[in-house]
């Protein structure tokens, strides 16, 4: 193999891990169309989601046949940049409180009212979309800390929020 065949097997350039965007509608008590515009720019960092499936050992006659067991979703956390009107924090923080009151330790009751979707969308060199995830039934379930320092300038805040999901699905998957 050499420089060219390899050339010739990346036709398209490679897929770039800066060229994304993340779609997320909040529920209507927590934002509303500025916090969902919003969040498709200053979502920083986000992931295509792992795929896992368990696997089960079953021994038979002193070896170990391994089949596929269920499949488990893990958390996904996205890095949200903070502007002065705290817009997307808020919208974060009046979800967390809806679903578990700060003082009253009540909440929303039934999952379809505080459940949402969001999707990450990989992007083409020319903004298209070539590859999309669509993670069903999320809500948050942890924001991080901002850390304030007089050391540090010339940065914007920025924070994580962890959302959990029932399940993920693709342009590939049904």
């Amino acid at each position: 193999m050499n420089i060219t065949e390899f050339k010739a097997k990346l036709q398209f350039g490679g897929a770039r891990p800066n060229l994304y965007r993340v779609l997320m509608s909040f529920p209507t008590f927590a934002g509303g169309q500025q916090e969902t515009e919003e969040m498709s720019f200053l979502c920083k960092a986000a992931q295509i989601p792992a795929g896992t499936v368990g696997t089960i050992e079953i021994p038979f006659l002193g070896r170990i046949l391994k089949v596929g067991g269920d499949r488990t979703f893990e958390e996904w956390t996205l890095t949200i940049l903070n502007d002065n009107d705290f817009v997307i924090r808020n919208a974060f923080e009046r979800w967390m409180d809806a679903i578990n009151g700060h003082d009253s330790n009540v909440g929303l009751v039934r999952p379809q009212d505080y459940m949402t979707d969001a999707i990450v969308q990989q992007l083409n060199r020319n903004h298209e979309v070539v590859k999309e995830y669509n993670f069903v039934d999320l809500f948050p379930s942890n924001i991080d800390a901002i850390d304030l320092g007089f050391e540090n300038t010339d940065v914007v805040e920025e924070f994580a929020v962890t959302v959990q999901y029932q399940y993920w699905t693709a342009n590939t998957t049904t």
